[in-house]
């Protein structure tokens, strides 16, 4: 059995620590075991399961695993802290608000002979698999990506990390992309912004991708994509899977711990996320000049 510890316990962590509590039956998520988690406030047990000190975690050595869940600008630190520890992470998307900085910590983890991994449950939800079937083998033409959302929490980061589950989307559905421009529309008073950013393929065909955020605006995906044999204009209806997200996520990240992710699975993955957060980057460049 690996120790673990999740860190932070909003919305995500709650779950986190559900999910360890009750894995998956025949997975390797059974292998985990949560011994505690970490709060900067002064909390109860919750769900029976005690709150310790990250100095307690990164030095106990039946902890092996930690599920870092906080807000986005404080992913780099408590990454780093654990894996200078020897300790395997699993991180809430974005990994980091800098490019460089995720390097860092893929060299740091490779050094320690540890697992890090960036969980991204939008590829794991059904209406994505359901659209990534119907665009495969189609060609795209040009298309866009529109997601609104309410205002964004303070320490989110820039638009382009904070909606980065959008842009793997697009990386996952078109290949590799690159930004030729990208702008930036925000009032602070009333809590407004609005990314726009032009982005094209490999092959030069178009894509925009626009992030805007504001109090009460409905959280959706609208997507317009052209191909050479149909138009796709909404997202497709599925059914509502049996096995929660995170817990998909979980018995993802358990199977790395166990060694049953083939090395060029976790390579794929690893060029995929440094790319997008590369591109995250340049837009953040190109919006703020």
């Amino acid at each position: 059995m690996s120790g673990a510890v999740v860190v932070g316990v909003g919305i995500a962590g709650w779950v986190r620590i559900r999910d360890l509590l009750a894995p998956l039956p025949g997975t390797a998520a059974e292998t985990l075991s949560i011994k505690g988690f970490i709060s900067r406030r002064d909390l109860e047990p919750q769900q029976g399961v005690n709150r310790i000190s990250v100095e307690e975690a990164v030095s106990r050595e039946d902890i092996h695993v930690a599920f870092i869940c906080t807000e986005n600008k404080a992913h780099e630190d408590g990454i780093r802290t654990f894996l200078q520890a020897g300790k395997h992470v699993c991180v809430e998307y974005p990994m980091t608000l800098s490019y460089k900085a995720a390097v860092e910590l893929w060299d740091l983890a490779q050094q320690k002979g540890v697992i890090l991994h960036e969980e991204h449950i939008e590829l794991l939800s059904a209406e994505y698999k359901q659209l990534k079937k119907e665009v495969a083998g189609k060609r795209l033409q040009e298309g866009t990506l529109h997601f609104t959302g309410g205002a964004l929490k303070p320490g989110a980061g820039f638009l382009g990390f904070s909606g980065i589950s959008r842009l793997t989307w697009l990386v996952d559905l078109f290949g590799d992309l690159s930004v030729t421009a990208a702008t930036i529309e925000e009032d602070p008073s009333n809590n407004y912004s609005k990314m726009t950013a032009k982005l094209v393929t490999s092959d030069n065909r178009p894509l925009t991708w626009i992030e805007e955020r504001a109090p009460g605006l409905p959280r959706a995906k609208n997507i317009n994509f052209h191909f050479d044999s149909c138009t796709m204009t909404q997202m497709p209806s599925a059914p509502r899977e049996p096995v929660g997200l995170f817990m998909q996520d979980l018995v993802l990240f358990s199977g790395k711990l166990a060694g049953h992710v083939p090395p060029e699975e976790l390579h794929r993955e690893k060029r995929r996320i440094l790319h997008c957060l590369e591109l995250a980057e340049k837009m953040q460049q190109l919006c703020q000049g």
